[in-house]
């Protein structure tokens, strides 16, 4: 933005140096005499404080005293310099290149208009020294924000490097021989965009048929199959288009039976009823049946009569997580009856769009151990270090508006768990997805290669990043697209149709032509100062030959009037207007005011017929879909050379790249196109030729080969589910008096011998157990029966020296009271959740009244071991299976306590606590008052090194578990929630008002929460996370209706009427 060119910006300028002449009597004065510039400081100084005290500003802060301060002395120079250099002294000369430079003039512009708008001269004098003390002081602070932002990225950068550095330890070097084909720098790259491996095949067609069932979750925004409302806001845009089309045409794809598309479900009065309907059909093939086809399935979370924007769903994402949960074991069910023998039919894939739908899939991923894919969209880190680099916005004003931070840390989680992550371009993976700690394009490489020579990668993951562009839907491409007349077989010189109805946007761009038979330029894009539409505009004025050659049309969005628009689109519409006027390009540029969606074919349409040239000048774009729906009506193209075009351009060629700063670039490369028919003629060709590689079917076939080649996954074959029929067992079968149970049980013992009522129910469950299985021999079973409700204890009750204390028994005792009131004996089941590891559990429950038998499951050291008491303690082996997924094992031991410890720490002060590790856990023993990391920092430090794992600090903070990735006492919940089918509502979580670091995560989702105060004396939650980093209650609910609080009396008729508050009866 040049001053010269920006008239309140020249205004404002005039207006400062207009208020600045009344002191050019004194300046002068001041200098023809001996001691004058020190007199005129003096004076310059009382005159500051006399204003200050007339305003009401005499208790200003620092900021604005030194903003005087330095105005007095920047004057004073000036003025002694004016003997020599004749120049009178302007203020502007401190501010405008701050102005100019630095800022969005949005905010000076609302301050310059109530300045102008006073007539009083010491009124408007005073305001505009306050404008000016204003531009100075957001000067300062931006120079901050810079300052503070530099030095994190070049901590962050040095602690990255020193991550990759100890990765490399680990890793060799490759060696040219060992490098993958399609790992060749992009000049070398092949010409199609999508990498397909020599060792990978292609989905094909003529496989036998296979049933797969495939779910993609797009979370936030308002999703339905038709007249979707693109642009009602900011969630509501192409990322919507993009899911919908995309499940259709999945479900279109041969060997594809099912395809779920998960959304939220709103029954909000501000939105369409449909958004609040829980099923929705997209399509259903011809030769279908059963549930086969594609469909939107809501899902209730969070406030369902409101409307939420995404940046304020985080804390409903357990909810959402849950609700999926219970529709995908749901439907494996109904699926498996259908085509799968009875067996449940799991997701192929769940695949994650944007970063709360990402962490959801990450989280169901982990429930059901099935793969996941992930596509960005946008990047939260990306737009962080773009905000920060603007310097209008602190870090805190930022997270506070975008929840940017844990955006990140979803995507970062995304990361973590992901066979692979989908771009549209290379761009996307290496300067977006390459800041994230849990990827970088060089570990990526070196790990593919070695696992698939087969060599160890020494417990290191990252997700494969694969390109495959958004799919398009060329059906309304009709065969005259493709034919080679040009317009003047339409119309005539006189501008009358030949014989055709031309359509009606034609003649609202052809009246702003003298000649409109001439190539035709056309940008099409938003009124965005990043779209760089000036710059194209310049270089069409500028250029003579270009001017004489071909008219221009922008279609920049719509607009009634400008004046009423927001100031971005505002500023860029008005600078176009003035350009135009500026090299008077009347009769050579269209600017129409509207155009429906539905009339952008026939605006490509007419740049064809005119033998023109699309063009997208952008600074950088991101992908270039406009370059692919040019290429679809015969136009060649020229494009950014920043980003998505890059790709695009080399699997169509059909065009040329240029600098989008380069005025001389962009008219060379169209003056080239336009003035060379055969070049002209080459581009048009080849790209009707090659845009088969957009199509949806390309994209799906691609799509779900590289899933395919990746997907090293599956559900275990034990994660079987009850089915809805299934008779319950244990104790809800206490009361069963068939005879030929209770003598299948007494034959083989001896008349006489009584059993103990726990030893006949052992026996009567192996019996049915035997019974049932077909072989007749027992089937492993870790079911304890049908229980209407689960009630879990995971309040971790613990003194300052990390010793249990006696509330947690008093807890167990009464709340075992407590559920048995409320629902009688048989109905209810227990379960208990600690950090501690077993052992140190039993001899917790021997202090107290309390039988460990009372415990359906026992889950220990943060959710990664589960034990059946009523089993004689039998461990769950297929969920020890179950959450092995990216588990480093021995390869992460000593790089805990490596990076666990600040520097100035001894090595005994975090130690390896033996007696609590198991294979699927690490303890660390931690010396009380010694600095150590926390979570997020360790777990930063080791994502940085391609470690995944869950990081839990426990029993006050004096023990460290690190669990494998999936293994929480949160996710521990929804596997026995799936094996024992009891659905996730039916559970109640008892805790404390605090606990160990994974505390938090208790809290929100489908169950009820019992929070009872006062019973947690030490809790390990300060080290958490950093005091910059996200917040509680980003995280967590408080006022959802699932969460109930205690206070410190909890005594079993106490806990009787929170649970009937609760609703559990």
């Amino acid at each position: 933005m040049a001053g010269a060119r920006n008239e309140w910006i020249n205004g404002y300028l005039e207006a400062i140096l207009d208020a600045g002449g009344d002191a050019a009597t004194m300046r002068k004065t001041n200098n023809d005499h001996p001691g004058g510039n020190s007199r005129l400081m003096k004076l310059s100084k009382f005159h500051d404080e006399k204003e200050m005290k007339a305003h009401g500003v005499d208790d200003c802060d620092d900021d604005q005293k030194e903003f005087k301060r330095a105005q007095a002395e920047a004057e004073a120079q000036s003025y002694s310099s004016t003997s020599t250099t004749n120049k009178l002294f302007s203020a502007t000369s401190y501010f405008v290149e701050e102005v100019v430079n630095s800022f969005d003039e949005s905010d000076l512009h609302r301050t310059w208009v109530k300045v102008i708008a006073t007539r009083n001269t010491r009124e408007r004098s005073n305001r505009l020294e306050n404008l000016c003390w204003r531009i100075w002081h957001l000067a300062r602070k931006k120079k901050q924000i810079a300052w503070d932002d530099a030095q994190r990225l070049a901590r962050r950068r040095a602690e990255r490097e020193q991550g990759r550095n100890d990765a490399a330890d680990d890793l060799s070097e490759l060696s040219e021989g060992e490098k993958e084909p399609g790992d060749a720098t992009p000049s070398e790259s092949a010409k199609h965009i999508s990498r397909i491996n020599s060792d990978m095949q292609m989905w094909s067609d003529e496989e036998k048929p296979r049933r797969l069932y495939i779910v993609l979750i797009s979370m936030h925004g308002l999703v339905r199959g038709d007249n979707m409302e693109l642009g009602r806001d900011s969630d509501t845009g192409g990322q919507v288009k993009y899911v919908v089309e995309l499940a259709r045409a999945l479900a279109n794809t041969k060997g594809v039976y099912r395809v779920d598309l998960l959304t939220r479900q709103i029954t909000s009065p501000e939105v369409d009823s449909n958004y609040g309907e829980p099923i929705e059909m997209l399509s259903y093939p011809q030769d279908g049946s059963g549930s086969c086809g594609a469909y939107v399935i809501r899902i209730p979370c969070g406030p369902p009569d409101k409307y939420i924007p995404k940046e304020s769903l985080w804390p409903y994402v357990p909810e959402f997580v849950d609700g999926a949960l219970n529709h995908i074991v749901n439907m494996a069910r109904a699926l498996g009856e259908q085509v799968n023998g009875g067996k449940p039919t799991w997701p192929y894939v769940i695949h994650g769009h944007y970063a709360d739908a990402g962490e959801v899939a990450a989280q169901l991923s982990g429930a059901l151990d099935v793969p996941m894919v992930l596509t960005g969209h946008s990047l939260g880190r990306n737009k962080f270090e773009q905000l920060l680099k603007q310097g209008r916005l602190s870090r805190e004003d930022i997270n506070s508006t975008y929840k940017i931070l844990r955006r990140i840390e979803a995507e970062e989680l995304g990361l973590d768990a992901a066979q692979m992550v989908v771009t549209s371009t290379r761009q996307e993976i290496e300067e977006q997805w390459g800041l994230y700690d849990g990827f970088d394009v060089k570990l990526e490489r070196k790990l593919r290669v070695r696992r698939r020579r087969g060599v160890s990668c020494m417990g290191r993951y990252m997700p494969r990043t694969v390109v495959i562009p958004p799919g398009m839907d060329f059906s309304y491409v009709t065969a005259q697209d493709s034919s080679e007349d040009d317009l003047k077989t339409l119309i005539g010189s006189d501008r009358t149709p030949k014989k055709v109805q031309l359509p009606p946007i034609w003649s609202e761009i052809m009246r702003f032509f003298t000649n409109p038979h001439k190539p035709a330029i056309l940008a099409l894009s938003r009124p965005d100062p990043k779209k760089n539409v000036t710059t194209l505009l310049k270089a069409f004025g500028e250029c003579q030959p270009l001017r004489e050659l071909a008219n221009m049309i922008l279609i920049l969005g719509n607009r009634d009037d400008i004046e009423e628009m927001s100031t971005s689109p505002s500023v860029v519409l008005t600078n176009v207007l003035k350009l135009i006027d500026k090299y008077d390009l009347y009769g050579q540029v269209a600017y129409p005011k509207h155009h429906k969606q539905s009339e952008v074919p026939d605006i490509y349409r007419l740049a064809a017929k005119t033998k023109g040239v699309f063009i997208n000048p952008a600074l950088v774009e991101p992908f270039g879909l406009t370059l692919i729906e040019a290429a679809a009506y015969g136009l060649p193209s020229v494009a950014t050379k920043n980003g998505g075009p890059v790709d695009i351009l080399k699997a169509l060629n059909n065009g040329l790249l240029v600098d989008p700063h380069d005025q001389k670039a962009i008219t060379d490369a169209l003056l080239k196109l336009l003035a060379d028919k055969n070049l002209w003629n080459e581009c048009r060709k080849n790209g009707l030729k090659n845009i088969h590689h957009f199509a949806w079917p390309e994209h799906c076939r691609n799509y779900l080969s590289q899933v395919d080649h990746c997907r090293n996954r599956h559900p275990m074959t034990r994660l079987g589910i009850p089915s809805i029929h299934e008779e319950p067992m244990s104790e809800s079968l206490k009361e069963v008096e068939d005879l030929s149970l209770r003598f299948s049980i007494e034959g083989d013992f001896k008349p006489g011998c009584e059993l103990d009522a726990a030893t006949r129910q052992k026996k009567l469950i192996e019996t049915i157990t035997l019974m049932s299985s077909p072989s007749g021999s027992p089937s492993i079973n870790y079911s304890p029966g049908r229980r209407q409700m689960l009630f879990v204890i995971a309040a971790d009750c613990y003194n300052s020296n990390g010793e249990s204390t006696g509330h947690i028994q008093d807890i167990i005792k009464n709340v075992l009271h407590a559920a048995g009131l409320s629902l009688g004996l048989g109905k209810a089941g227990f379960v208990l959740l600690t950090g501690s590891s077993l052992s140190e559990t039993m001899e917790a429950l021997r202090l107290g009244p309390v039988n460990a038998e009372d415990f359906d499951a026992i889950i220990c050291n943060s959710g990664s071991e589960m034990y059946y008491p009523w089993k004689d303690m039998v461990a769950d082996m297929d969920y020890e299976a179950h959450v092995e997924y990216r588990w480093p094992g021995e390869n992460i031991r000593s790089m805990v306590l490596k990076l666990a410890r600040i520097d100035d720490e001894s090595n005994d002060d975090i130690v390896e606590f033996g007696k609590a590790s198991g294979s699927k856990c690490y303890s660390y023993s931690i010396k009380p008052g010694i600095k150590i990391r926390k979570v997020d920092t360790l777990r930063q430090k080791l994502r940085m090194r391609g470690f995944r794992c869950n990081l839990v600090y426990t029993r006050a903070a004096s023990r460290l578990n690190v669990v494998p990735l999936f293994a929480s006492r949160m996710q521990a919940m929804r596997y026995l929630s799936v094996r024992w089918g009891i659905d996730i509502s039916k559970l109640v979580v008892i805790v404390g008002e605090q606990g160990d670091t994974d505390y938090e995560q208790l809290l929100g989702g489908l169950h009820k929460t019992l929070i009872i105060r006062g019973v947690v004396e030490h809790g390990s939650e300060q080290l958490l996370r950093e005091e910059d980093n996200l917040k509680r209650e980003d995280l967590v609910p408080f006022e959802s209706p699932n969460i109930h609080f205690l206070e410190e009396s909890y005594e079993a008729q106490h806990i009787l009427a929170a649970l009937d508050g609760l609703g559990v009866k």
